[in-house]
């Protein structure tokens, strides 16, 4: 496995290719949906899962309310937001993200404290 893979990038960029924590958030994020998480620890560049982070899932009326259908899947290509997330988690190192928003199942946003 290339450190590209690792790391996120380059067009072959899959769910396998994470480490399995890195690619348990990304099952999270395809889970919640809409919605957000807060107070994401990492460490090492890895993001801490146990204690879990807290999940705030936005309900939409008459909408798509359900997990994204990639979060059943052993395997998928991942979307660029999915590999900026993972720069991210590299240059946070060590620290917290303080709000990750989550739209359509991919990272929207991120909020780092300072």
């Amino acid at each position: 496995m290339t450190a590209s893979h690792v790391h996120g990038s380059g067009p072959d960029f899959t769910k396998r290719a994470l480490s399995p924590v890195r690619r348990h958030l990304v099952e999270l994020l395809q889970r919640i949906n809409f919605g957000r998480i807060e107070g994401l620890e990492v460490r090492g560049g890895e993001p801490v899962l146990d204690p879990a982070p807290r999940v705030i899932r936005e309900h939409k009326f008459a909408g798509d309310n359900g997990p994204r259908p990639e979060a059943a899947r052993a395997d998928c290509k991942l979307k660029n937001q999915v590999a900026d997330l993972m720069h991210l988690l590299d240059d946070v190192r060590d620290g917290t993200i303080t709000v990750l928003t989550v739209k359509h199942g991919l990272p929207f946003h991120a909020e780092l404290p300072g």
